[in-house]
């Protein structure tokens, strides 16, 4: 028996979320299902289970951490024995007499993972949840601001066509595990008591498949591609995650399957900048007409244009809010359009244009005079 926390790969002081955290994403990584043939995450999988089991319950972790303390599971150890190094054992603390215990929470935990029980209530798990998937796609400004319908391919496992997803053959069906009965668990014994393990010969399954099919190798699923058509909505934000139910990885052997996750990219425009549900727009004037004022015909997201009544006097950078003119919120209404000022000023003058500056120059007071003095 090795160090349960390097097991789990958490601190020793890590709190109950923790190890569960980490119980549920190496279980996920090592079931057998996942890892079909493969020795060493099945001997992986079990180890995690193991640890869990004994981590996640208050007592038995205490017991657990004194027995370490005391040098239980050191090189030579030999795991628990009564009287090892001077100290006396007591069965009792992690089952009554030694006996096999319940698997409680592992069972529940492994059921939400991979479909069903676990264990030692006489649960057994027949299929397995299939994962989640993501994929991206890119739509432009406009396209976010009106909504789009996309075709979206993705690559993944799928229901077998031949089984259904049940992994037997076409005419046969799963039996009953013979060496656990169908509870998907055995019970281990470490040396004055019983753990439970996973079936070794059914792989906590609980059944088992004599005839696979032969398309999909008794898994229930296959690869295919498949093309869905995705409705972006109007007002979507660069980033923003749409959730379809049911389209991600096919389950095993039946099981549920995953969702798809659609992460959509917004392209930048040209001329509008998207802050949450606003909108920000640039609009260069002269400095005639920012002295003199003016009214301009400017575009709003989405198409058309409104007329912007710009007051005399105005200075580089002052902001004008157009209500209702920004990007569609999805539930509803409209964010708002932010037009800032940009008073340019003519890098080049001709001799006409740089004598009438000047006149205006001579009459217009010192700005510098009530700042510098």
């Amino acid at each position: 028996m090795g160090d349960f926390y390097q097991t789990l790969g958490v601190p020793k002081n890590a709190g109950q979320d923790d190890i569960k955290k980490a119980f549920r994403k190496l279980a996920r990584d090592f079931h057998p299902d996942k890892n079909p043939g493969d020795k060493r995450a099945e001997e992986k999988f079990k180890e995690v289970s193991e640890a869990y089991e004994t981590l996640s319950d208050a007592e038995k972790r205490k017991h657990y951490d004194e027995m370490s303390r005391l040098g239980a599971f050191g090189p030579g150890a030999g795991g628990f024995r009564p009287g090892a190094g001077g100290q006396g054992f007591d069965p009792g603390m992690f089952g009554p007499g030694g006996a096999q215990f319940d698997m409680g929470d592992l069972g529940d935990i492994l059921g939400n993972l991979f479909g069903g029980g676990a264990g030692g209530r006489g649960r057994r798990r027949t299929s397995a949840r299939g994962d989640d998937l993501q994929v991206d796609v890119t739509v432009s400004f406009d396209d976010s601001l009106h909504g789009v319908t996309v075709r979206v391919p993705v690559d993944k496992p799928d229901t077998c066509g031949a089984c259904h997803g049940s992994g037997a053959k076409a005419g046969t069906t799963p039996k009953v595990c013979p060496q656990c009965q169908g509870r998907g668990s055995i019970a281990r014994n470490l040396g004055g008591f019983a753990m439970p393990q996973t079936c070794p010969q059914c792989h906590g399954n609980g059944t088992l498949i004599e005839h696979p099919c032969p398309a999909c190798g008794g898994n229930g699923v296959q690869h295919t591609t498949k093309r869905y058509a995705v409705k972006i909505p109007a007002g979507v934000k660069d980033g923003s995650k749409i959730r379809i139910k049911g389209k991600g990885e096919a389950g095993l052997r039946g099981g549920p399957s995953g969702d798809l996750f659609v992460r959509v990219s917004v392209e930048p425009d040209d001329i509008f900048e998207r802050r949450g549900d606003d909108v920000v727009l640039v609009v260069p004037v002269t400095i005639s007409e920012a002295a003199l004022g003016t009214s301009v015909r400017i575009p709003v997201p989405g198409g058309g244009r409104v007329a912007l009544k710009v007051p005399a006097g105005s200075q580089d950078g002052r902001t004008f809010r157009v209500r209702g003119k920004g990007a569609p919120r999805l539930k509803g209404g409209h964010g708002d359009l932010h037009v800032r000022l940009h008073v340019q000023v003519p890098d080049k003058l001709t001799k006409e244009q740089k004598q009438l500056f000047e006149k205006l120059g001579a009459t217009l007071p010192d700005p510098r005079a009530a700042v510098l003095g």
